[in-house]
């Protein structure tokens, strides 16, 4: 049967692949990917074809992923994190029908599940994920999304917080949350999760308005009820309560 199976590597490193990921990886013929990832991945697979272009190639990858799988060859394209957040798995689907080949999703663990690990559980009630990425959304569009997030008293997690060409959207999104949620509102940021130099931090809403975030850094914006307990972010349940 001919097949694409696009994984979900989560952070990048071995301990991080979900065992469905792993099986699928060790046994491709080929594997696709952005640079990076697969940069990542190669170590763990050495013994793999593999298939990278660079950012901004995202199409053309998908094409060349679906192209090598309608050949007959095991392939796997893989995306950091979940392949279905923020990932290749979409761009996949809707270009699957001008090929011949199945489409397989294997998900993985996004950043906002592992670096909510690292700080603590910040994540325990409702929350959204918005990215600050204007590359595909215009910002008017996040701006609705932040609001609605923070008008609804939503943890919040942002992926994408900043870069060279948008160095103060981290500031600006924090400037719409104090419309709703006081200055020490407690917020973390955890970055290079699962990578060397990895770090988790915990900030009031205030000093995450003035932090200096990069792409390698996901943010986590507390609601009314999360606290720090034991050096930890925490969004309580309420079963102690119930």
């Amino acid at each position: 049967m001919k097949k694409l199976t696009v994984a979900g590597i989560g952070a990048g490193n071995y301990e991080g692949l979900t065992v469905a990921a792993l099986r699928v990886l060790e046994a491709a013929d080929v594997i696709v990917g952005y640079t990076v990832y697969c940069d990542l991945m190669k170590p763990y697979f050495p013994d793999k074809t593999w298939i990278a272009t660079p950012m901004m190639q995202e199409i053309e990858r998908c094409r060349l992923a679906l192209a090598t799988a309608e050949e007959g060859k095991n392939t796997v394209m893989i995306c950091s994190g979940d392949a279905g957040i923020y990932g290749m798995a979409s761009p996949v689907l809707e270009l699957a029908e001008e090929y011949g080949a199945e489409v397989e999703i294997v998900s993985g663990v996004t950043a906002a599940c592992s670096g909510a690990a690292l700080l603590g559980s910040p994540l325990t009630a409702d929350f959204a994920v918005i990215s600050l990425s204007d590359l595909l959304t215009p910002w008017e569009t996040i701006e609705k999304r932040l609001e609605a997030a923070a008008g609804g008293d939503l943890v919040t997690v942002l992926y994408n917080p900043a870069s060279r060409k948008r160095a103060d959207y981290l500031s600006r999104a924090c400037a719409v949350f104090l419309k709703y949620r006081p200055a020490e509102t407690v917020c973390g940021i955890a970055r290079n999760i699962g990578r060397e130099g990895e770090e988790a931090r915990l900030l009031s809403l205030a000093e995450l308005e003035r932090y200096a975030a990069d792409m390698f850094t996901t943010v986590f914006i507390g609601n009314s009820a999360t606290k720090v307990i034991g050096g930890k972010m925490v969004t309580p349940r309420g079963y102690r309560h119930a």
